[in-house]
């Protein structure tokens, strides 16, 4: 048992490194869980499927190409881990306050341009009275769209995140270079396990978050939950990549 915990943990660290960043992703299903939180709830099941259907087939191969390529498998896992650098340098790269500055002066001309129109029509409590004709009876407010199906929302995030060839690499590079160690089953499969369950109880965290507070998430913590996340993704890859392969110059 105590062998098959390394690889669980692995994989967990695995999980959460990609799962954690809080991207366009995250904010939908904060607030897919705002309007209904079952289907949030299978949103986030769909999020966890991909990432979980990435590790699986990385596994598959992973543990194939390591062991052709085993003459230079100390080139691979250097080159693996530069992979997972430049990923965790590009999430690193956008996770810092400038972003969450970027979000909010989107946000501004969003509201600068509603209260333009709303200026160009009369708009309810302005200060000086209108002099044109009286306004048109206001119409009844549209209803509220009904919330997806779960089933349509799982298929839906489904599509949405298989889009990100980011985690695809992110998983073919990790295995790739621990070929070795995920050759056996078990080992391969605790790996999986680990992967699945922390990304579908971090995705799972997130839906009652957005069921609880919605999506005034601070800036400060999105900015957190990237370093944490592209944080475990650098660990990963500097832990890949030791020992260093040897230049093979002789004396």
């Amino acid at each position: 048992m105590s062998e098959l915990m390394t690889p669980a943990l692995a994989g967990a660290a695995a999980g959460l490194g990609v799962a954690m960043p809080m991207g366009a992703m995250s904010v939908l299903l904060l607030q897919e869980a705002m309007r209904d939180r079952r289907t949030a709830v299978a949103a986030a099941a769909g999020i966890a499927a991909v990432d979980l259907g990435y590790a699986a087939l990385a596994t598959a191969v992973g543990p194939w190409v390591a062991s052709h390529i085993s003459p230079v498998e100390a080139w691979v896992r250097l080159a693996s881990a530069v992979i997972l650098l430049v990923i965790a340098a590009h999430g690193l790269s956008g996770a810092s306050p400038a972003s969450g500055a970027s979000a909010a002066s989107g946000a501004s001309v969003a509201s600068a341009a509603s209260g333009a129109s709303a200026a160009s029509g009369a708009s309810p409590g302005s200060v000086s009275a209108p002099v044109s004709p009286p306004a048109p009876a206001p119409t009844p407010k549209q209803a509220p769209a009904p919330p997806a199906r779960p089933a349509r929302a799982f298929a839906r995030y489904v599509g949405l995140t298989a889009l990100n060839p980011t985690t695809a690499l992110y998983f073919a590079a990790l295995t790739t270079a621990q070929g070795a160690a995920l050759g056996t089953g078990p080992a391969g499969a605790a790996f999986l396990l680990g992967v699945g369950a922390a990304s579908l109880l971090w995705q799972q965290a997130l839906v009652a978050l957005g069921s609880l507070v919605g999506t005034r998430v601070p800036d400060r913590a999105r900015v957190w939950t990237f370093r944490l996340g592209y944080g475990l993704v650098a660990a990963y890859a500097l832990k890949i990549a030791f020992p260093l392969p040897a230049l093979g110059f002789s004396p």
